[in-house]
């Protein structure tokens, strides 16, 4: 919740000025840079071409150096091995155990002033059926005041933001900034940072930090910022149900044998209550205060049908925020036009769990899982297989860099921030915590209520994306001030 009176003293008006000026100046080059990111497709799941996800870094990488503030050897891309990856894996099939491509690039601090983690991520989600996109989703498109296009906004504005207010740094203070800075720029958040942990212990030493700024979360909306202060965790798996050896004529052995697809429907909807509430005993949820919201207000943004009911109890933000959900997000079955009259033998789906924070992803999987198994119908072949599970979070609001952030959020949005939380998952918060534990964790973003990431048509609002890097150019002068 907003809290004016948490507020920093006030930026030198006359600094402030010229940051602004430098930031404005520089607004259609950062916009064309971020439409540059754009056309690269660098999707990170396995499915894809990695060459993509390497052009990405090396673009990434350019626009470090292009800031000013980094000595050209003192930017690397860096890849590490998955967590767990045994140490004697065979040489030809090591590249296969190796994460996609990081941007590493660290500026050391001077003169007894602290040091500054920025991290964003450059890898996107898939774009999806392109027929649901109103224009090519690697074709940047201006319409309006928002950019459209996969990943222009999460998380390449996220990457622009701190590009942009290095660049804007550099203008104000050049090469007497002694301000420390590392930048972050992660190549497989999508795909569940899965050598994150093994990186931080690699790079320690570089990573270090004072404060560590995330630029991948969410605003109030596109006129009010936010600090996020919990996000939920995840854990994520593929559950699959067998019950016959092979596909069988549905009208010779229907009605007797047990395809696959009924004991997976009455499995999957064993899950939630009649409500919609999750039904799984031992998934916890989180006492903290939310603001109100409407359930109106809840249809409109998330863009529910005539007719079409919000699931769950309790206030509205404390569903989104402090109590676990449950989501199919996708099946192995034929298609309508591929279907025949068979018995199905196996169905598979990929399930994804967000677990309240303050419950461990350890904890939170081993109760669905004992859920499942208590719960699958007429003795079905149940296999859970290729887990991830990830942390929630809650952030100290305490610290001298919180307030430095409100203060620099009310003077480069205009409005005070809200203190929210997201139902999201970024899991890595919790890595960066458990790994640097004096470190101050600040969760910003770039994203509004209508950006749609990870869904068909994402956009990036130009006007939140100017002043988001407007309040992170004033907070990365005013952490160089102390």
């Amino acid at each position: 919740m907003t809290d004016t009176d948490q507020h920093a003293a006030a930026t030198d008006p006359a600094l402030l000025d010229a940051l602004r000026e430098h930031v404005q100046g520089a607004l259609p080059a950062t916009i064309a840079d971020l439409s540059a990111l754009v056309r690269l497709p660098s999707v990170s799941w396995s499915a894809f071409d990695p060459a993509n996800v390497r052009a990405s870094a090396e673009a990434v990488a350019d626009l470090a150096r292009s800031t000013g503030v980094f000595a050209a050897d003192d930017v690397r891309i860096v890849r590490s091995a998955f967590e767990g990856t045994s140490s004697d894996v065979a040489e030809e099939h090591a590249d296969e155990q190796l994460g996609q491509p990081a941007v590493l690039a660290v500026r050391p601090a001077r003169n007894g002033k602290p040091t500054v983690m920025l991290y964003a991520h450059h890898d996107v989600q898939p774009q999806g059926d392109d027929a649901l996109w109103d224009t090519p989703p690697f074709e940047p498109t201006l319409r309006g005041d928002r950019l459209y296009g996969r990943g222009a906004s999460d998380d390449k504005a996220g990457v622009m933001t701190h590009i942009a207010s290095l660049r804007a740094l550099h203008a104000q203070f050049g090469d007497d900034l002694d301000l420390g800075v590392v930048l972050f720029v992660e190549g497989e958040e999508e795909f569940g940072s899965r050598s994150f942990r093994t990186f931080l212990r690699e790079q320690k030493e570089h990573l270090a930090a004072d404060v560590i700024v995330v630029a991948d979360s969410d605003n109030w909306s596109a006129e009010v910022p936010s600090i996020t202060v919990s996000l939920r965790g995840n854990v994520t798996f593929k559950l699959t149900l067998t019950t016959l050896e092979h596909a069988s004529h549905s009208g010779m052995f229907g009605g007797a044998a047990p395809d696959a697809m009924i004991p997976m429907m009455r499995l999957l909807a064993s899950l939630h209550d009649d409500d919609g509430s999750v039904a799984v005993e031992g998934l916890t949820s989180y006492d903290g205060p939310v603001p109100e919201r409407s359930d109106e207000e809840l249809a409109a943004d998330a863009a529910l049908l005539p007719g079409v009911r919000p699931v769950g109890t309790g206030p509205v933000l404390s569903r989104m925020w402090f109590q676990p959900s449950i989501t199919v997000t996708g099946m192995d079955v034929p298609s309508v036009a591929n279907a025949s009259n068979t018995l199905l033998p196996t169905v598979s789906a990929r399930v994804s769990v967000r677990i309240a924070p303050g419950q461990s992803a350890t904890d939170a999987y081993a109760a669905v899982e004992r859920h499942l198994h208590a719960h699958v119908p007429f003795g079905a072949r149940l296999e859970i297989s290729e887990p991830d599970a990830g942390d929630g979070f809650l952030v100290d609001t305490a610290g001298w860099a919180v307030q430095d952030a409100r203060t620099a959020m009310r003077e480069g949005w205009g409005a005070d921030a809200v203190e929210q939380g997201i139902g999201g998952s970024i899991p890595f918060v919790s890595d960066l915590a458990a790994e640097f534990p004096d470190a101050q964790i600040l969760v910003t973003g770039v994203e509004d209520p209508d950006t749609r990431a990870h869904s068909p048509n994402e956009s990036q609002h130009l006007g939140v994306l100017h002043r988001a890097i407007a309040s992170e150019t004033i907070l990365l002068a005013r952490l160089a001030a102390r």
